[in-house]
């Protein structure tokens, strides 16, 4: 083929290839001038099932038998769907999570709402309003979700996802509008720490605090729920009055009332070292310390930066209603927790209640035995508990 003829079809190829590049990239700056964020919901990657499988495939022969890697059949073995005790490629790709959406109901949304912005990076929340009651009607009842992940992964769209799917859209079927939060990552390279987590959330409180009006919502009506490190931020949320933790100048001055939280297995103190599983004191390992100290690791305050994160110091007689759900068998958060709060709360005559859920791992995974209540207990527990603490506040006709 002569060249002229080559450049004949490859320079509209590189023309239109651009073009399609600019375009799209405009789409894209034009979505973010209009305050709406992209969806960067992590997932497993193909690159990551391929490292996944490198690491399982001890013998180099393109897939992991079970004897390669006996520990890990625990987690990969129920992608072995002919039983063969062999995972290929192609089983092992069934990792990769679907892509993450917003709550599927038949009520308003407001998706993408942008509570405030820290050096150009734009950190939102997605608004649901209650099934069957329009958006316009009288101020609603509000529970904010705050995520999981270590205060290092996840987002808000976990709401989606898992027993959280059931339990919120009941919610929203019960009368309440269901704010979903996203805030800051404590991760490599950068100095979030712990505190940032709990101040952006608080901080998405008082948006929709000062926002109220415009967004039907009542701000005597507040509540909040969040599992893992969403439990500690949910649990620091309750129990800490709205000023505390001062994060954007301009939403400092609003106000609300928090009326009760529930925690899924959420740690409740930071100080007590032994809250956190170890026999072996001596190969004790402080998992969350960097997350608490951030660059302060050298700092002479840490035990204050520890007592600061740990929702049981804030803990009052007069302190709003608390629910604490966790497994016996949870070695991230241990049931110690759930214990420990509930001690200090009878001792001083404050609103904790507690659901110990046997033969449970951390997110209610089984261990040994099915978990037991099961998880439609768990979500009819969790549902209840809104339930009533509503009806407790609201006046009577």
């Amino acid at each position: 083929m002569r060249i002229d003829s080559c450049l004949t079809q490859i320079v509209p190829f590189v023309f239109h290839q651009s073009l399609a590049v600019l375009l799209l990239l405009t789409i894209g700056l034009s979505a973010w001038a209009q305050d709406e964020i992209p969806d960067t919901s992590d997932r497993v990657s193909a690159k990551s099932v391929a490292r996944m499988m490198k690491k399982l495939d001890k013998d180099g022969n393109g897939q992991y038998e079970k004897a390669e890697v006996l520990g890990a059949w625990k987690r990969f073995g129920n992608l072995d769907t002919n039983n063969d005790e062999v995972v290929t490629l192609e089983e092992l790709s069934k990792l990769r999570k679907k892509p993450a959406s917003y709550l599927e109901t038949d009520g308003e949304r407001k998706l993408e709402i942008v509570y405030k912005t820290l050096e150009q990076k734009k950190l939102g929340l997605d608004l649901y309003y209650p099934i069957g009651t329009p958006e316009s009607d009288s101020p609603h009842p509000l529970i904010i979700y705050t995520h999981g992940g270590g205060w290092a992964a996840g987002s808000k769209l976990g709401i989606a996802r898992g027993l959280f799917k059931p339990v919120f859209q009941e919610l929203l079927r019960n009368g309440f509008a269901i704010a979903s939060v996203d805030y800051r990552l404590c991760r490599a390279g950068n100095s979030v720490m712990m505190r940032d987590c709990v101040i952006d959330c608080k901080d998405a409180a008082r948006y929709l605090a000062q926002n109220s009006e415009s967004l039907s919502l009542d701000t005597d009506l507040f509540f909040v729920m969040g599992d893992s490190a969403g439990g500690q931020i949910a649990q620091m949320m309750l129990l800490t009055p709205p000023d505390m933790l001062a994060g954007d100048e301009a939403l400092q001055s609003a106000s609300y009332r928090m009326v009760a939280g529930v925690s899924w297995y959420g740690p409740c103190d930071f100080e007590k070292s032994d809250l956190f599983n170890h026999d072996d004191r001596d190969n004790f390992r402080d998992r969350f310390g960097p997350r608490i100290l951030g660059e302060n690791k050298d700092a002479e305050n840490k035990l204050e930066l520890y007592r600061e994160m740990s929702p049981i110091n804030y803990l009052k007689a007069n302190s709003p209603p608390l629910l604490m759900i966790q497994g016996d068998s949870d070695t991230t958060i241990p049931v110690k927790h759930a214990h420990y709060i509930r001690e200090k709360a009878d001792a001083i005559g404050a609103p904790v209640e507690t659901m110990i859920i046997r033969n449970s791992g951390h997110n209610w995974r089984q261990v040994d035995a099915p978990i037991e209540p099961s998880k439609e207990a768990i979500m009819e527990r969790t549902v209840q508990f809104f339930n009533d603490h509503l009806q407790r506040v609201e006046p009577e006709d």
